[in-house]
Order: C-alpha cells, then structure tokens, then sequence
C-alpha cells in the first residue's frame, strides 16, 4: 500500500508541482517517510506493551483492563514523544490513517523533497502539502470502499460466516483485491 500510495503522490505531483529527474528515487523517498512515521507508532506500542508486562500481575490482581491501560499509557507517551496518531480512533475519524497523521505526513514529505537533489520544486510548499493531502484522502477513502464492499460480499454469502474466522479473513483477501482492481488500483502496478 506504501508503494502504491507513494507512486500516486509522485503521479499527482509531477506535473504541475515538481520536475522530477528520477521518479523512482522519488517514490522511494515518499515510501520511506511513510515507512518511518508508521515504523515509529509501531515502536511507541511495542514499548507500550513492555511496559505493560511489566505489571500484568497487579494489573489481573486488581481487575484493569488491559485495553484501558494499553489507551491510557499510549496516551502519555504519545505527549512524550511528540508522535501523531496513525490511527484516528480516538478522535472519532475513521480513516486507517487520521487525518492528523496525514497532514503531519504532507509537512514531512514536503521537506524532504525540498532536500532532494533528484526534484526540482515549483511550487509553495502549502500548496504542494494540499495536493499531497488530497492524494493521500482520495487512496485511503477508495482502499476504505473496497474494504468494505468485500466485507459486505463475505457477509452476503448464504453460508453464514463468522466475522473474525480463518474463512472470513481468506474470502475478505480475495473480495477486497478485486474490489481494488474495479477501482483502478493495482499495488504492484
């Protein structure tokens, strides 16, 4: 999806934003972001649980959800470390990716293709962000249909399969690459 998403960003990008020498390296500078800002949340909730192992007895002993302590300790790291949400549970947005996450996303591309020798910008920095916004929000709400066209398909079946199932989960893969393919997106295109 990374690839994928940053190949339209560059395509979005290209003609009126920037002038790009090699849009392969560019891509893979957009992908790398990405990476790493995703890569860094990962980490956050990695540290989240060993600090929660580190009192799961007291934890069971005094009836604490994990859940609420897993929430409550992400919050204040999060405060700590200064890191935007991928996730937009918390605030109510539904997109896999929150929107603050996205616009923090924009500003860090927007830098780092600032930087690179292979681009030559031509436009203000706001308004390449903009499109990169709008890029990213037209990927995500279109890989969001195809999730949930699928997961309707699977639940649409006669035989009645449960949600969460090795099943499910095989037939969901199935439906939502299709689903992907009738709206034009292809991840190894």
């Amino acid at each position: 999806m990374i690839g994928y998403l940053s190949r339209q960003l560059v395509k979005r990008l290209a003609p009126k934003s920037i002038d790009a020498a090699n849009p392969p390296a560019v891509i893979e500078t957009i992908s790398l972001v990405i990476t790493q800002e995703l890569e860094a949340e990962d980490k956050l909730n990695d540290e989240v649980r060993e600090l929660l192992s580190q009192y799961a007895d007291y934890m069971r002993q005094e009836g604490i959800p994990y859940s609420e302590m897993f929430r409550k300790i992400k919050n204040q790291l999060v405060i700590k470390h200064k890191i935007v949400r991928a996730s937009g549970r918390d605030s109510n947005d539904n997109m896999k990716l929150s929107r603050d996450k996205v616009t923090d996303l924009s500003h860090k591309i927007v830098a780092e293709l600032k930087k690179s020798r292979e681009i030559r910008v031509k436009r203000p920095d706001n308004e390449m962000r903009l499109d990169i916004v709008k890029g990213f929000t037209e990927v995500l709400l279109a890989e969001d249909k195809a999730d949930r066209d699928a997961r309707a398909k699977v639940r649409s079946l006669k035989k009645d399969i449960p949600e969460g199932s090795e099943e499910f989960d095989l037939l969901q893969k199935r439906y939502y690459g299709e689903e992907l393919k009738k709206l034009g997106i292809d991840f190894n295109a």
